[in-house]
């Protein structure tokens, strides 16, 4: 799709954070897709399902010096730098390795490619906490001097921590600064204001004489839910991309660069169906019906983190007429933990399987052992063949470092 609109060089790089575990990674792997990774653990998964380090980004806000490291060693693609502070321990780093090189009669490694995250000052049509680069965000690096500016004018592009990190990594032996990132949430339906975003990364370029051979305007085009939930189709946001590139590269007279999209919701979400077990029923005192299931909070936490909506039917009577709308709740110890409300449902029993599709992204990859519950099982199913997938994400987070082995020891760790 992106090659039927761009015609320079392009890459699709799916966003790991939405849902990774070995068979998945592995199926993206044999698609030849790029790959964005978060920590540690990602990249490990990726190594193991043996994804060329060319292809693979590694993404964050507080990369540790340990996955810093692993990237270096890993030969990882790109390290989109989103800080001052970072860039300063990336060079360090380089240098570093160059210098044990130097002791031990090798060659000299080369200046590792890098993006910086641009903040592009803007705010987006989605919920509060899916927004990454409005004025306020805690991710990249800000493109203008006047934290609550919303056009950026000549004079503050040329200072501030993005104008800083430029000029430092073009100066360093040890970075070769080959494009720009910016990343503006997730959930949006409207593709104009990845226009303005594109256009102020290059305004800020083109202010520094700065030619990004590469350049990611990064994912979060918008999947619906529900059937209220609007459903513009991905082309809009390909087309509105590809031509805000195409066009702002020409009027300056650059070569077109490699496009980079990075969906990884919108991949994965329609992909999956979550499947409950219907338990209790209740009627609390001012009317509202209530259901439980045996999941709830711990493997969805999106409805109680940004009062996300599912829709939900019962897959083993799904043509039976619905009956008064009823509230689908979990089995966890908040009041937030609510699955779906005002579903639609035949009179549910106990037994009933209840279903709620869209179930790919941002659920088993944010899940938890809340209550040191069972866990749900994960199925992968494709042309007639069933994979079960319990232990993945155990494994994949076995595989990080600090912290998370000591959680997995206490806590035995969640598939």
């Amino acid at each position: 799709m992106l090659a039927r609109h761009y015609p320079g060089p392009s890459q699709v790089a799916y966003a790991a954070k939405a849902c990774f575990t070995p068979t998945l990674a592995r199926h993206l792997n044999a698609a030849g897709v790029g790959l964005d990774v978060v920590s540690g653990g990602e990249m490990a998964v990726a190594r193991e399902a043996g994804f060329d380090p060319a292809r693979v980004h590694l993404h964050g806000n507080n990369k540790s010096l340990d996955e810093l490291r692993a990237a270096l060693e890993y030969g990882i693609g790109r390290i989109v730098v989103d800080n001052l502070d970072e860039l300063e321990w990336l060079e360090a780093l380089v240098a570093e390795r160059n210098q044990r090189n130097r002791v031990f009669g090798r060659n000299p490694v080369s200046p590792i490619a890098i993006w910086l995250r641009l903040t592009p000052v803007l705010d987006v049509d989605t919920h509060a906490y899916r927004q990454t680069g409005h004025a306020g965000s805690k991710f990249g690096l800000p493109i203008t001097t006047f934290p609550q500016a919303r056009v950026s004018t000549p004079g503050s592009l040329r200072e501030g921590p993005a104008a800083q990190a430029l000029a430092r990594a073009r100066e360093s032996p040890w970075l070769n600064v080959v494009g720009l990132h910016t990343h503006l949430g997730s959930q949006i339906f409207d593709p104009a204001p990845y226009a303005v975003a594109i256009e102020r990364m290059l305004d800020f370029a083109a202010a520094h004489d700065f030619i990004p051979a590469e350049l990611s305007p990064g994912g979060g085009w918008g999947v619906p839910y529900t059937p209220e939930d609007p459903a513009p189709p991905v082309d809009e946001w390909i087309v509105a991309v590809s031509r805000a590139v195409i066009e702002r590269y020409r009027a300056q007279g650059w070569d077109t660069p490699c496009l980079i999209v990075e969906p990884g919701r919108w991949l994965i979400a329609p992909a999956a169906v979550a499947l409950y077990r219907v338990g209790t029923r209740k009627t609390a005192a001012d009317g509202t019906g209530y259901v439980a299931v045996d999941g709830g909070l711990a493997d969805n936490p999106r409805p109680a983190l940004y009062g996300a909506r599912y829709a939900a039917f019962l897959a083993n009577r799904a043509t039976e007429p619905a009956g008064p709308p009823v509230t689908v709740v979990g089995r966890f110890c908040e009041s937030s933990d609510v699955l779906v409300r005002d579903a639609g449902l035949p009179e549910p029993r106990p037994g009933d399987l209840l279903a709620t599709p869209v179930a790919g992204a941002y659920q088993l990859s944010m899940a938890s052992r809340y209550n040191l519950a069972p866990t749900p099982v994960a199925l992968w199913l494709e042309e007639g063949v069933v994979e079960r997938m319990a232990e993945e994400a155990r494994q994949r987070l076995a595989r990080s470092e600090g912290r998370v082995h000591a959680a997995l020891e206490l806590g035995g760790g969640f598939p």
